[in-house]
């Protein structure tokens, strides 16, 4: 028993100085112990075998005060690969991405039908390209797909639009690759994606992702740590009904707010199939769209008062395709917003777009896999 304690301390002591130089640029030991808590010579003992690992290399001197100059050390970016999916509803992407999550390989493959064989088939294809690429090792699949899902179980568990039902498409990826997978909701990887990457969040910051695409959904990030309900279906807020008695939605319901707010609703309510040509008719003033753009805009930011009220979360932020409609479409969302929510509460609520765009899911599903652990990285015995 005291060996397997001993064990286990010694591995969380490691991922702790990695996770403290994973969040800076560069770093010395001596700062990884005051940021730590951890004595120098346990530091010093971690970044001996982080090193031998190939993970963190050393980047030069930083500045003295007082004695030597201190030896800073970095993230190796390049010693360790993962692929990140994104599975949207007409178009599948799939990157090699970096320790820092930089964009190595990308591939998009169009998928223009609701078959589900056929969606598989094109993930494999996405898959067996990027990772017979020049680029090793791979240690992990994370894939974000519309709908609901288990995470922990790797099982989506319904996707209307791709026709998988309770698809064990963790399970079918690891035995074909032999990697870990991880599988969440494209919504919820966008929010990590945000999170992580974006530059623009304070450390276990609470934080609101709404991806407005042909569907709509939420990534919740309480504590910086991501909430998926019980069900893993937290955030699932395109399936609420908005409007009584309104359009029959593809759940089955009526009056959905994908119904009225998603780009799939905009483009059929506008008689258009190219998301480009209603963005440039926003542009250029068509009343048409204007009409259906901003009414949309309103009923979204009911259901992101909606949000304020449950959860009283300060930052929202705003990803997807609809989002591309810009700074007069985010007014009509906040005004709506504000409108809607207690004064007190929606006051302190800031309210703004993406910077990652459509990469926010891919890198988002990449950095799930290490999230909370980062044993898949290591690939020598401790």
């Amino acid at each position: 028993m005291k060996k397997a304690t001993s064990l286990h301390t010694k591995l969380h002591n490691r991922d702790l100085v990695l996770r403290t130089i994973f969040a800076n640029n560069s770093i010395s030991r001596a700062d990884v112990a005051r940021v730590t808590h951890l004595t120098r010579t346990t530091v010093s003992d971690m970044v001996t075998g982080l090193l031998q690992e190939d993970l963190v290399k050393e980047v030069g001197k930083g500045e003295s005060i007082g004695g030597k100059n201190p030896i800073l050390l970095s993230i190796a970016p390049n010693s360790r690969y993962l692929i990140g999916l994104n599975l949207a509803q007409n178009k599948f992407v799939g990157a090699i991405v970096n320790l820092r999550g930089e964009i190595i390989e990308k591939i998009e493959l169009n998928v223009n039908d609701n078959n589900g064989e056929k969606a598989l088939d094109s993930v494999y294809q996405i898959l067996d390209t990027l990772i017979n690429l020049d680029h090793t090792p791979i240690v992990g699949i994370g894939v974000g797909a519309p709908g609901l899902i288990n995470s922990r179980e790797g099982v989506v568990i319904n996707a209307v639009n791709l026709d998988w039902h309770n698809l064990k498409l963790g399970n079918l990826l690891e035995k074909k690759y032999k990697i870990p997978v991880s599988i969440l909701n494209d919504s919820q990887a966008s929010a990590i994606g945000e999170y992580v990457y974006s530059g623009n969040h304070g450390q276990e910051e609470n934080y609101i992702v709404v991806n407005i695409n042909q569907g709509i959904g939420a990534g919740i990030l309480i504590n910086g740590s991501l909430f998926q309900g019980d069900g893993g279906g937290a955030g699932e807020i395109g399936h609420v009904v908005a409007i009584e008695n309104g359009e029959l939605c593809r759940c089955g319901k009526r009056g959905c707010l994908e119904t009225i707010a998603s780009m799939k609703a905009i483009l059929r309510q506008i008689d258009q199939t190219s998301i480009e040509e209603a963005l440039s008719a926003f542009a250029e003033q068509d009343s048409k769209t204007r009409e259906v753009v901003l009414k949309a805009a309103h009923y979204l930011g009911i259901s992101l008062a909606n949000m304020i009220g449950l959860l009283n979360i300060h930052k929202i932020i705003l990803t997807g395709d609809v989002a591309r409609f810009g700074a007069e479409w985010l007014s009509s969302v906040r005004s709506s917003m504000e409108e809607s929510a207690l004064t007190l509460m929606s006051q302190n609520t800031t309210l703004e777009l993406g910077k990652l765009g459509y990469d926010a899911c891919v890198l988002g599903a990449a950095a799930f896999l290490m999230l909370d652990d980062y044993s898949l990285l290591y690939l020598k015995d401790y």
